[in-house]
């Protein structure tokens, strides 16, 4: 026997309706901030110098603002590295800006001028300190250094701070036992053997400037391992020392120097910095770009690939930029 269903009544589509207008509209606040018009003006951006990782990194996360946000325009700042990056953010000469853990937290601990101000957007990758000799040299260990001549990075880099501190834990005093110089990745790797006996380095892997060496030789130059024992050592220095961890430099990073061997060194985080000041519409625009612009870059900075959204939201010492912090939470499971 068939059954006649009774008229649906008005009351009960204007509910319908209802109910899809309100599924509607949690479907575009979950989907925000796509389904809003996208922010524009000017940001001043740190990296670092041409030939690291930061400016690099910096290049192409301008390119895929670009995509997201056609009105905004990115103006990036070259620095000596993470120390001038910092101070650079919390005084209001730079919007946002990269930086290692380590300087951030030296930074907030001294006190900087606006340090209080600082704010963490995302935790981006792990900088692998890189001490690098001749492959003739007879510098095996970082004890072997004293008296040497060797570069420790520009004074405001983050390179500065971490050499201090490793040949501090080497008993090793920077200013008295060895013959210290200012280069940088950019001028480090034309002048070892040729004025300098070594010379430290802090950052992605690979580092253009050293990749582009190796190319050159398969015994261009090698490195000289940092183990657990001195990573140790230096974390009895206090501070910030505490964001340095004892790891291993893969053998795949330069694989025709490392010939499948990796390194004993040590590593620390790297931060994506702004200010509390600056607006969260912004911020949150900023954040979604760099989480979903990772495997884009990834395939050019290949330390990028290990962006992850589970995984950024940790940017100690730091706490998370109102923006930023708005990201993450639409995109909880």
């Amino acid at each position: 026997m068939s059954r006649t269903f009774p008229p649906i009544g008005r009351r009960r589509v204007l509910q319908g309706g209802t109910a899809a207008l309100v599924v509607l509209g949690l479907l575009l606040w979950w989907l925000r901030p796509w389904a809003e018009e996208p922010p524009g003006g000017d940001i001043d951006f740190g990296t670092g110098t041409r030939a690291g990782v930061y400016y690099e990194y910096g290049k192409l996360l301008r390119h895929e603002i670009a995509e997201d946000m056609p009105a905004l325009r990115v103006r990036l700042l070259t620095s000596a590295g993470s120390q001038e990056n910092v101070a650079d953010v919390a005084t209001g000469e730079a919007d946002f800006a990269i930086a290692a853990a380590d300087a951030v937290a030296t930074y907030k601990l001294g006190n900087g001028t606006g340090a209080d101000r600082l704010r963490g957007v995302a935790r981006l990758y792990d900088d692998y300190v890189q001490l690098v000799v001749p492959p003739d040299s007879d510098i095996r260990s970082v004890s072997d250094l004293r008296g040497k001549r060797v570069a420790i990075g520009l004074p405001d880099s983050g390179v500065r701070l971490i050499a201090n501190g490793v040949l501090k834990a080497a008993g090793i005093d920077p200013e008295k036992d060895i013959e210290p110089s200012s280069d940088g990745i950019d001028t480090g790797p034309k002048r070892l053997g040729h004025g300098l006996d070594a010379f430290f380095w802090s950052g992605g892997l690979p580092t253009d400037g050293l990749s582009r060496l190796a190319e050159k030789s398969a015994s261009a130059f090698r490195f000289v391992p940092i183990d657990a024992a001195l990573v140790a050592k230096l974390h009895d220095q206090g501070g910030a020392t505490r964001y340095y961890r004892a790891t291993k430099m893969p053998e795949s990073a330069y694989p025709t120097i490392q010939r499948g061997d990796s390194v004993p060194t040590l590593a620390v985080s790297n931060l994506l910095v702004t200010r509390s000041d600056v607006d969260p519409r912004l911020t949150e625009w900023l954040t979604r770009t760099v989480i979903d612009s990772r495997d884009g870059i990834g395939g050019t900075v290949h330390s990028a690939q290990l962006v992850d959204v589970r995984t950024a939201i940790y940017t100690d010492p730091l706490q998370l930029h109102a923006g930023a912090q708005r990201y993450y939470q639409s995109v909880k499971p």
